[in-house]
């Protein structure tokens, strides 16, 4: 029996190795190796600088004792404000998940006719602002108020977050572990439930976990429709009462429900992994022919878009026809080139500080790593008033040349918004094998180049989903823009609400149809910023 010789060809990592010797292993992002340092110091400080609300909030709040603050949280208000809080986030999220998983199988897996179309319809909610759909519906149902009205509402304007992720990896999942489960005498439904939703179990999870956080924070759309959570309780104690410290108590305990949903959704997601090296033999799914239930899932569909869609359009169409001279064209432009501006920034900002984070969370999934994706999580549930009145306290006291600029209000953006471009950029990383920069490095490529010509292309697609996400949620951001933009700086969220307030609709209308216009052409980057190939 002979024995295969030793390659002796040098490695990149160092002189070539001797006869019968191991070959010095290859550094990778592999679970388990460590990170680079430079990688996770980044990582440190995006983690550092989203925990700065954290810390001044919890300051204020215990400021004047625990006692206080205990007796603050104790009593029947704050109660109130939980029990509401806690039933629009869970019923929220249990529609939007029946609604985006339903959806994207109809879609996806079926054979409804007008597959393209369906995508384009489904994610275009998106591009509404829900303070504009709660707009419209109280206009369209003047009595829609309250748990009802707030859930119809918030379940309408944040399915798609949930049919997006999902839909993607439907579309391109292994064929062969489903035929596996028929052939142990699976029937397609419970095929699809024991075995595709186990499979698209991350990108549920990750679409649950922004409507619940997006749900925390959410001011406008439930102001409107008079419903009170912590979030406007805490604007209103800030605005109203002048008291910022019943209000960071009450943020506090907001970042106390925060925790618990993290927790909820880390648990749930596993230490799973989800790429594989090459594509194998994936075949595309075959469709379940829906035969006579076609005309109620066409049925279906087409109510949903006209719910999510319809209503805002036509209530934004019947404003405009009455803004003739409501306004003039001059106020428009500056105002959508400044929201364009702020939007282009805050989406690079926020997905380049993204990487660090989500690169560790995708590789390694060490204790360093999740303690960094989880503040960065938690900072994004605190209200935009609450981030924008921690980040005056520390601009004003520390860096007062900063005050009052739009590098503070970029910086509230990168705060708030993180988790949209997190979600995208994970499952990025996480799709692409790290085998691939094993094998350049061991080519003789370093390891940024390795990354820059190998990885990263695999990665951009994706990347590109949550830079429209995040870009999605500037132009739309009001309660932080209101208080940090640069005096003379109006974005068309802002003005929207500034004309709506004196319940001014047809001057508001412009600023609501652009804000449609200029989130629209983003869909597609949600549409086709996904790996085509999505690895499981």
């Amino acid at each position: 029996m002979t024995t295969a010789p030793t390659s002796t060809a040098p490695t990149p990592s160092g002189p070539a190795p001797t006869p019968g010797s191991t070959p010095p292993p290859v550094r990778s992002g592999r679970r388990g190796v460590g990170a680079p340092l430079p990688l996770r110091a980044a990582a440190f400080l995006v983690a550092l600088v989203c925990a700065l609300p954290l810390v001044v909030v919890a300051l204020k709040a215990f400021e004047a004792g625990a006692g206080d603050a205990f007796a603050l949280v104790w009593r029947p208000r704050v109660g109130e404000l939980l029990g509401n809080t806690v039933s629009l986030v869970v019923l929220t999220c249990v529609i939007s998940t029946v609604l985006g998983v339903g959806a994207a199988w109809l879609v996806e897996r079926t054979s409804l006719p007008g597959a393209s179309f369906w995508r384009i319809a489904l994610v275009a909610p998106l591009a509404v602002p829900a303070f504009v759909n709660s707009f419209a519906w109280s206009a369209l149902v003047p009595g829609l108020e309250g748990l009802a009205g707030a859930v119809i509402v918030t379940s309408l304007s944040y399915f798609p977050f949930v049919f997006l992720p999902v839909a993607a990896l439907l579309r391109s999942l292994d064929q062969g572990l489903e035929d596996a489960a028929r052939a142990l005498g699976l029937g397609p439904w419970r095929t699809f439930a024991r075995v595709g939703l186990a499979q698209v179990r991350p990108a549920l999870l990750g679409g649950v976990l922004l409507v619940a956080l997006h749900l925390l924070a959410e001011y406008g759309a439930l102001e409107m429709l008079r419903f009170p959570t912590f979030t406007t309780a805490i604007l209103d104690q800030f605005e109203v009462a002048f008291d910022s410290r019943s209000g960071s108590v009450l943020a506090v305990v907001l970042m106390g429900i925060a925790v618990t949903v993290l927790t909820l959704e880390l648990l749930a997601r596993g230490r799973a992994r989800h790429a594989r090296v090459g594509s194998g033999t994936v075949r595309r799914a075959t469709r379940t022919r829906l035969g006579r239930a076609t005309s109620l899932a066409l049925l279906g569909l087409t109510t949903l878009t006209a719910l999510a869609i319809g209503v805002p359009a036509w209530s934004i169409g019947k404003w405009l026809s009455r803004a003739d001279q409501a306004m003039e064209p001059a106020n428009l432009g500056p105002t959508l080139w400044s929201t364009l501006a702020l939007g282009l920034v805050a989406a690079v900002v926020t997905t380049v500080a993204t990487f660090p984070a989500a690169w560790l969370i995708a590789r390694s999934r060490s204790w360093f790593a999740v303690a960094v994706e989880r503040v960065t999580y938690l900072a994004a549930s605190l209200p935009g008033v609450v981030v924008a009145l921690a980040l005056i306290t520390l601009t004003i006291g520390l860096v007062r040349p900063l005050y009052q600029t739009a590098t503070v209000l970029v910086v509230a953006y990168v705060i708030l918004f993180i988790p949209r471009a997190m979600v995208a950029t994970r499952a990025a990383i996480a799709a692409v094998p790290p085998e691939l920069g094993d094998a350049a490095r061991t080519l003789g490529d370093r390891p940024v180049r390795a990354f820059l010509r190998v990885q990263l292309p695999l990665m951009l697609r994706g990347t590109m989903a949550g830079f429209a996400l995040v870009f999605i949620a500037v132009t739309t951001e009001l309660t932080a823009t209101l208080l940090l933009a640069p005096t003379g700086t109006q974005t068309l969220a802002t003005a929207f609400w500034d004309a709506s307030a004196s319940l001014d609709y047809a001057a508001a209308a412009p600023y609501a149809a652009a804000l449609v216009v200029l989130s629209a052409p983003l869909t597609y980057l949600l549409l086709h910023g996904k790996n085509e190939e999505p690895l499981t």
